[in-house]
This record gives structure tokens, C-alpha cells and sequence, in this order.
């Protein structure tokens, strides 16, 4: 339908332009990407973008279409901007995503795979919302907040509403605001206490407490 059409038109423009600012801070901001982090959600992006596709997303499909695309560059440019290093649970979670494609190629049905993708695309999220919550300074909150409305917008652009159209978009949209949410908790209160180190010099400053 055309209204579908319009919606995904949006929620595509809206990961765009949160990734568009997203480049501008890896480049030439303070923020640092998790490399691997990012890889693995490409891979599932992808995987979830076909996924999704076959079994009649439609439009509600484009967004997570041109993450995936935009996620393997921030990988590339995380490898010489960002952090690097790589535990066994991010490990786990890449091959993971490689389980997923090898059980849809062979039952032919997708839905698993979006299952498997979802639970392991939030568990991959941990490294760096983890780092938001102890580096707040380094990573943006531009890029999750129009993620997460860019996929709840997507959610009312789906063709064909199914568990395999609607699961990923929809844990996507709780993830990234979950992301906001801390991010803005932890610089709030940074802020607090760097307002009150001003009248305690011998307090720790803010940039201090950042690099933790």
C-alpha cells in the first residue's frame, strides 16, 4: 500500500541521517566505535534483511536493509578509529549469526533465523552498552535515537505482519531506546558531578571519570 511505501521511505531517511551524524562523530569526534560489535550487526542485519524480505516485510524491511549496508562501513572505520578488542562472548555471538544462515538454508524457512538473530543481535549489544554506561563520552546518542524511531515507524510499514516480519525490527526499536535512555542517565550525572567538582578542586574532573 502506499501509506507502507511512504513509512518506509521514512524510516530508512531516518537511519540515514542517524548514521550520516554517526560517521561525522567516528571521524572526527570522540566517539569510538566497537568494531566487532558493529561486524556482528551487519552480518545479522543482513541476514534479517533477506530474512524478512521472503517472508513479506516490504518496505518495513528498508531500514534494516541499509543498516546492515552502513553497519560493515562504521566496521571499517572502527578497525582505525575505535576498539578493537574481541571477547569469547562476541566471538559466540559472530558465529551465532553463521548458525542462523546455515539453519534457514536448511529448513528453507527464515523464521528461526530471525529468532536466532534477534536473541543474538541484543546479546551482542552488551559490549557496547556496556561502554556507553562506563565511556558515556565516547559513543552518540544521535545515531540510537533515530534508530529506535526509525524502526518503530518501520514496525506500521510492514507488508505481511508474521513473527518473522515483526520480531527484529521491534527488539531493535527497545534496544536502541534502552541505549538512549542510559546514555543520557550516565552524562546527567556526570554532568551533576562536574558541576560539583568546580567547588571542590581536589575532585575528580569529568574527562578523568570518562576514560575509566
Amino acid at each position: 500500500m502506499e501509506y507502507q511505501i511512504i513509512l518506509g521511505t521514512v524510516s530508512t531517511v531516518l537511519v540515514l541521517a542517524g548514521y550520516l551524524s554517526y560517521f561525522k562523530e567516528a571521524l572526527f569526534g570522540g566517539t569510538k566505535p566497537h568494531a566487532f560489535t558493529w561486524l556482528v550487526w551487519g552480518v545479522m542485519n543482513a541476514l534479517t534483511f533477506f530474512a524478512s524480505t521472503s517472508k513479506g516485510a516490504g518496505a518495513g524491511a528498508w531500514a534494516v536493509g541499509a543498516s546492515g549496508g552502513l553497519n560493515f562501513v562504521i566496521f571499517g572505520i572502527a578497525l582505525f578509529k575505535g576498539r578493537k578488542e574481541i571477547t569469547l562472548t562476541d566471538k559466540a555471538c559472530l558465529i551465532a549469526a553463521f548458525l542462523g544462515m546455515a539453519i534457514w538454508a536448511i529448513t528453507a524457512d527464515p523464521l528461526w533465523s530471525v529468532i536466532i538473530v534477534t536473541v543474538v543481535d541484543e546479546v551482542a549489544f552488551i559490549p557496547t552498552l556496556r561502554k556507553a554506561y562506563k565511556r558515556p563520552a565516547e559513543e552518540s546518542v544521535t545515531i540510537f535515537a533515530l534508530s529506535s524511531i526509525s524502526y518503530f515507524v518501520s514496525l506500521f510499514a510492514i507488508g505481511t505482519i508474521n513473527l518473522a516480519t515483526v520480531l527484529y525490527p521491534a527488539s531493535l526499536f527497545i534496544a536502541d531506546a534502552l541505549y538512549v535512555l542510559v546514555m543520557l542517565y550516565r552524562r546527567s550525572g556526570m554532568d551533576a558531578h562536574a558541576g560539583s567538582s568546580y567547588a571542590r578542586p581536589m575532585g575528580s574532573s569529568l574527562r578523568s571519570r570518562c576514560t575509566q
